[in-house]
C-alpha cells in the first residue's frame, strides 16, 4: 500500500485533483448550458425531439456507470484501480467533445439519429473517466477532513470551470463565425485543454489501497455484483445521498433554460455568461467560505441551511424576472447557498462507504462512487428532458424573434419555480440523513475489527 488510511495530503495535489473536474466541466457544462440551444436553433431540432435525446442518452448511461463501476473495482494495475482510467480514456474524452458539438447535415431523421449517437458516445467516455476520477476522491484518504478538503478543492475546480464556459462559450463560438464552424472550433479547443488537466490529475493522484502485488489482488475475496447492489440498497444513508444527488443535477439539467432566458426574458442572448458569473462565481466563494463552517456545524446541518438560502435566492429573482439587478442579486444568494450541498454530497458518499462496511462487512468504492456518476447522468437527463417538455408544452418555437406567453412562463418556470420544489425535496431528505454523529463510532469499530484480525 502507498501510506496510511490516514494519510495527509498536500495542497498541489488536492489542486491537481481539483483539475480533473474542471475538465470534467468542459464537457458537462458545455453540454447541460448550451446543447439544447445547439440542438434547436443551430441544427434545427424540435424542442420535444431534443429533451427526449438528452433523456434517452442519460438513462443508457447512468446504466453504464453502474458497469464502470465494476470495472474499477475488477481493475488491476501498477497505478491502482481508478488511477489509470484517466490516463487511458484524456484523449478519447477531448474527442467527445468534438464529437458532441459537430452536426454534419444528414436530414431531418439523419440530424436526430446523429445527434443522439454522438451524445450517448460523448456520455459513455464521460463515464468511462469520470466514475474513476469519483472514486479517488474515498481512495486517496480515509480521513474525514482530507476528503472535505478534496471535496472542496473538486467543486471549486469544477465551478470555476462551469463558469468559464457560461461566460466565454457564446463570445468565442461568435469570435469564430458563430454557428456550426464556431461551435466545432470552440469545441476543439475545449477538447484539448481536457486532455492536459486529465492527465496533469492522472500524475499528481495516489491511491492508499494501491497494491503492486499482482499475486494479491488476485486472492483478495471476490463479492458478485448482485451482493454489491444489495449491499449498496441496504445502506440507509448511500440511498439517500444518491437521491439528492439526481434531485441537484436535475436542477443542474435544467440549466439548460440560462441561453433561453436571457434571449426571451432579458432581450439579449449575450446576458447568459452574465448569468454564468451570478451562477457560479458565488458557488466558487462559496466553497471557500463553506469548508471550516462544515467542519464546524457538519455536513447535514450546513447542506439544510444553505438550501434554505437558494430557495431565498429564487425568490428574489421571482420579484422581478425581467430585472438584471434584481436578477443578479438571487443568483448570488442562490449560488452561495449551493455551495455546501455540492462540497457535502462527495464526502457524504465517502462517509457510506466506511457505513456500509461497518453494516454489511464488505466494501464497494467503485460502485459507490459509479452511482454518483449515475445519479448525475440521470439527474441532468431528466432535467434535460424536463426543460424540452416544459418547452414543448409551453409552445416554444427554436429560432423565432417573438415567443408566445405561454413560451414566456414555461422558460421562467424552469429558471425559478421547478428548482424551488426541488430544493425543498432535497431539505426533507437532509432531515432524514445523521451519518455525521454517527461516523466517529463507526471508525473506531471498523479499527477495532482491523486489529483483532
Amino acid at each position: 500500500m502507498e501510506g496510511s488510511d490516514m494519510k495527509k495530503l498536500g495542497v498541489g495535489r488536492k489542486v491537481t485533483y481539483g483539475f480533473g473536474n474542471l475538465a470534467a466541466n468542459l464537457l458537462l457544462t458545455t453540454a447541460n448550458a448550451f446543447i439544447s440551444y445547439f440542438y434547436t436553433d443551430s441544427v434545427g431540432l424540435t424542442a420535444a425531439s431534443v429533451g427526449l435525446i438528452l433523456l434517452a442518452g442519460r438513462i443508457l448511461d447512468g446504466i453504464a456507470d453502474i458497469g464502470m463501476g465494476i470495472i474499477v473495482d475488477k481493475t488491476k494495475s501498477k497505478y491502482g484501480k481508478a488511477r489509470p482510467w484517466l490516463l487511458r480514456l484524456a484523449i478519447p474524452y477531448g474527442l467527445a467533445i468534438v464529437l458532441l458539438f459537430s452536426a454534419p447535415n444528414f436530414g431531418a431523421n439523419g440530424n436526430v439519429i446523429y445527434a443522439l449517437v454522438t451524445y450517448l458516445l460523448s456520455m459513455f467516455i464521460f463515464t468511462g473517466i469520470n466514475v474513476p476520477y469519483n472514486t479517488l476522491t474515498g481512495l486517496q484518504s480515509q480521513d474525514q477532513k482530507e476528503r472535505e478538503a478534496l471535496s472542496s478543492f473538486r467543486t471549486a475546480f469544477g465551478f470555476l470551470g462551469a463558469l468559464a464556459v457560461n461566460m466565454g462559450t457564446m463570445p468565442i463560438v461568435q469570435a469564430l463565425g458563430g454557428g456550426k464552424k464556431g461551435w466545432l472550433i470552440t469545441a476543439v479547443i475545449y477538447g484539448l485543454f481536457a486532455i492536459v488537466l486529465y492527465y496533469i490529475c492522472f500524475k499528481n493522484s495516489i491511491e492508499i489501497d494501491e497494491v503492486k502485488d499482482e499475486a494479491i489482488l488476485d486472492n483478495r475475496p471476490k463479492t458478485p455484483l448482485i451482493e454489491g447492489i444489495k449491499g449498496l440498497l441496504s445502506n440507509k444513508y448511500w440511498v439517500i445521498v444518491i437521491v439528492m444527488v439526481i434531485i441537484g443535477n436535475l436542477v443542474s439539467g435544467l440549466s439548460g433554460v440560462n441561453v433561453y432566458y436571457a434571449q426571451y426574458v432579458l432581450g439579449n442572448p449575450e446576458l447568459v455568461g452574465l448569468i454564468g458569473l451570478g451562477s457560479f462565481l458565488p458557488i466558487i466563494i462559496g466553497v471557500v467560505l463553506s469548508g471550516p463552517i462544515i467542519v464546524k456545524f457538519g455536513k447535514r446541518n450546513v447542506s439544510i441551511a444553505g438550501t434554505i438560502l437558494s430557495i431565498i435566492g429564487c425568490i428574489i429573482i421571482m420579484i422581478a424576472p425581467s430585472n438584471v439587478v434584481c436578477l443578479m442579486a438571487g443568483l448570488i444568494v442562490k449560488g452561495l447557498g449551493s455551495a455546501p450541498m455540492l462540497i457535502a454530497s462527495f464526502a457524504m458518499l465517502g462517509d457510506t462507504v466506511e457505513y456500509g462496511e461497518w453494516k454489511s462487512g464488505t466494501r464497494f468504492e467503485g460502485l459507490t462512487f459509479s452511482a454518483e456518476s449515475f445519479g448525475e447522468k440521470i439527474g441532468t437527463g431528466l432535467g434535460g428532458a424536463a426543460l424540452g417538455a416544459i418547452l414543448s408544452v409551453g409552445g416554444y418555437i427554436g429560432g423565432k424573434a417573438v415567443q408566445s406567453a405561454s413560451a414566456m412562463f414555461a422558460i421562467k418556470a424552469s429558471f425559478i419555480y421547478v428548482p424551488i420544489i426541488l430544493y425543498v425535496l432535497v431539505i426533507i431528505l437532509l432531515f432524514a440523513y445523521k451519518l455525521d454523529g454517527e461516523y466517529p463510532q463507526i471508525i473506531k469499530e471498523l479499527n477495532e475489527r482491523k486489529a483483532s484480525n
